[in-house]
């Protein structure tokens, strides 16, 4: 019988609030209820904001509210050269592409096309979706930009690799409870998959560390909920199998607002630092 794994991944660029606090202690309570494990990742591929000291201050907390993981933890920022093996098994495949375009770039390439650019379809996060400009270009062309050193990401072709898959994919979720549901990786257009100065992106890195580490069970926030859909495509085009997800409602603010890590009401170390035990930490988030 697979003993069930399950994984709390944090990015140490901020303190951990209630939000990370609820995550963290639904995954080490729903691990135990199974006989799991518990293991610990931190998600630090953004080596400027994640430091060692917030590494620290992150790891502190989690002990005080009562967490136990078992060692060694993974760092991402130590295993880029795996993310880089991803992707260039992607680039062979000749599923992903560079994209020279900024923000700015993106938003006036659109204004240039015909047709109804008011409609302009629009990522699960807000986004603009990528336009077609840098898809069409030639090797040549492409080889030519970046020999100039043009800054560029790499962007899945959202179209080529659906085909490749040539199937529907769905998940399974267990929130609230077990189901199917389809998966629509479409909806995001055409998505960083990697950068030039970081050969990863969230996407890419989770979907091979998941593997990696044999993890069998994803509980995570909503605000997650639809990026699902395109890891069940990169873990279909990586032949992975997919793990079962849960994805919790999240602790909100008194506005009803999704909590940041720069709001210090909310913060375990503020609120430690007012007197609060854990106990009540885990009153607050309703476990």
């Amino acid at each position: 019988m697979t003993v069930p794994v399950f994984r709390f991944a944090p990015s140490p660029n901020g303190h951990l609030h209630l939000g990370h606090a609820y995550s963290a202690l639904l995954n080490q309570q729903m691990a135990r209820n199974t006989g799991g494990r518990l293991l610990l990742r931190m998600e630090d591929i953004d080596r400027e904001r994640c430091t060692p000291d917030l590494e620290r201050a992150m790891l502190e907390d989690l002990r005080w509210i009562g967490l136990d993981w078992e060692t060694p933890i993974r760092r991402q920022s130590e295993h880029f050269a795996v993310y880089h093996k991803a992707l260039s098994k992607l680039i062979g495949m000749e599923l992903v592409y560079p994209a020279f375009l900024s923000r700015s770039d993106i938003k006036r390439a659109i204004e240039a096309m015909p047709g109804d650019r008011d409609h302009w379809p629009r990522d699960p996060d807000g986004a603009l979706h990528y336009p077609p400009n840098d898809r069409m270009l030639s090797k040549s062309e492409r080889d030519r930009r970046i020999g100039e050193g043009q800054p560029f990401s790499w962007r899945l072709n959202m179209q080529r690799a659906l085909e490749h898959v040539g199937e529907k994919l769905s998940w399974s979720e267990t929130a609230p409870d077990r189901h199917l549901v389809e998966a629509r990786p479409q909806d995001w257009g055409d998505v960083i998959i990697a950068r030039k100065d970081m050969p990863t992106s969230y996407h890419l890195s989770v979907v091979i560390d998941d593997a990696l580490q044999g993890i069998t069970h994803v509980v995570r926030g909503t605000d997650l909920f639809h990026a699902t859909s395109v890891h069940r495509l990169l873990q279909r085009l990586f032949d992975i199998d997919p793990p079962v997800y849960h994805h919790h409602a999240l602790v909100l603010d008194r506005d009803g607002q999704k909590l940041s890590k720069s709001r210090k009401d909310t913060a375990l170390r503020e609120l430690r630092e007012q007197g609060k035990t854990p106990q009540e930490i885990r009153g607050l988030v309703g476990l």
